[in-house]
């Protein structure tokens, strides 16, 4: 299963765009809230979801795959979620595709996930991230975690993680549908 944690005031597009893509190429994605039984979430720009569990339904058993959207405000909830820092941490530990981005990727980072990996963030946000190869490039997949730069990249990290799970191939068909 792949799934992506939301918490008030992350950014609808990097969000929306990767489970768009992700969709598109036939692998499942349930987005999760952080909250309990609330399970309506409000992005940055007022955009109101509604995920299909809470964080405290799900474990990293079942995880192919844990997507961080950036935005400030989600990532701060996801930054103050007990339950969501320990599934991240699980996720690592049992070798799960863990993918950031914008300013998601400094989650990793503090919790020492980074090191030694090639990745990407926010770019004013850089300085932040500890123990890895800083990129700048747009996309970084660095083995089993995936990291992206911003809003603007949305796309592109949706692709990259459709890469890693199912092929270049699938990717490429997705790119193809959606910029023909």
């Amino acid at each position: 299963m792949i799934y992506i944690l939301m918490g008030d005031g992350f950014e609808e597009t990097e969000a929306v765009a990767p489970i768009d893509i992700l969709r598109r190429a036939g692998l499942s994605v349930t987005m999760v809230s952080l909250y309990g039984d609330r399970l309506t979430v409000t992005g940055s720009h007022g955009i109101t979801v509604e995920c299909a569990v809470s964080v405290d339904e799900i474990s990293s058993d079942s995880a192919d795959m844990l997507i961080l959207p950036g935005g400030v405000g989600g990532v701060r909830e996801i930054s103050a979620c007990k339950k969501a820092l320990e599934l991240i941490t699980d996720c690592s530990k049992k070798q799960c595709c863990i993918a950031a981005i914008c300013a998601a990727p400094t989650v990793l980072s503090k919790l020492g996930l980074l090191r030694g990996v090639t990745a990407t963030c926010y770019p004013t946000m850089k300085d932040e991230l500890e123990g890895c190869i800083v990129s700048d490039e747009k996309v970084c997949v660095c083995g089993r975690i995936v990291t992206a730069e911003a809003a603007g990249s949305a796309v592109e990290f949706g692709l990259a993680l459709v890469s890693v799970l199912k092929g270049a191939s699938a990717a490429d068909e997705v790119r193809g549908a959606i910029y023909a």
